[in-house]
């Protein structure tokens, strides 16, 4: 591209305006700067390989050469971050967080401390505020565990708990109940 005109300053900087509009900057160093004709479009590589962009639409995007990551600020506020290995995070303004993995499970992380993972078999994982979580399977079957008890539900209707002293409940669509202690002992036992 053709020069239009060429300025050195006295700390080392150089500038350089280009016949298309564009202005180059040097800096002694090594960072150089660019902004486009439209004067909006503004890149910035720095000596050490980092580069940031900034956009007419007032979108900043930042690489981080070491790291071999991209970090994109919108103007509405949402924040993606790009990684090497593939993971993706992005940031929302309301400060939701929603993260996905290289293996494409995805992760939200909610203001109210709410938590929820989608993973690539269709399970899903829900925990609450409370520490309490739910787990519901591709194959149709949901797991409940609180503090006092996990709980399994199957599809054919029938639901198993186990209580923290060990205890075992399982409630079967028959209406039959089995009940056993910690050691596995049948205790109850109603047969329909």
């Amino acid at each position: 591209e053709e020069i239009e005109r060429e300025t050195a300053y006295p700390d080392g900087k150089v500038e350089k305006v280009l016949k298309n509009g564009c202005h180059l900057v040097f800096f002694p160093n090594g960072t150089r700067k660019k902004v486009g004709s439209d004067g909006k479009t503004i890149t910035v590589t720095f000596f050490n390989g980092d580069v940031k962009q900034m956009m007419p639409d007032g979108t900043v995007i930042y690489y981080y050469a070491d790291t071999k990551t991209t970090h994109t600020t919108y103007s509405d506020g949402l924040e993606v971050l790009q990684f090497s290995n593939g993971q993706i995070e992005k940031h929302y303004p309301d400060g939701k967080k929603e993260i996905t993995f290289p293996d494409q499970t995805i992760k939200n992380l909610f203001t109210d401390g709410q938590e929820e993972s989608i993973f690539p078999d269709g399970t899903i994982v829900r925990i609450q505020r409370d520490g309490s979580k739910s787990i519901e399977f591709s194959n149709g079957q949901r797991e409940l565990h609180t503090s006092q008890f996990k709980r399994r539900e199957y599809p054919d209707g029938t639901v198993k708990t186990v209580y923290t002293n060990g205890q075992q409940e399982t409630k079967y669509v028959s209406g039959r109940v089995r009940v056993k202690d910690k050691d596995g002992n049948v205790i109850v036992d109603t047969k329909v």
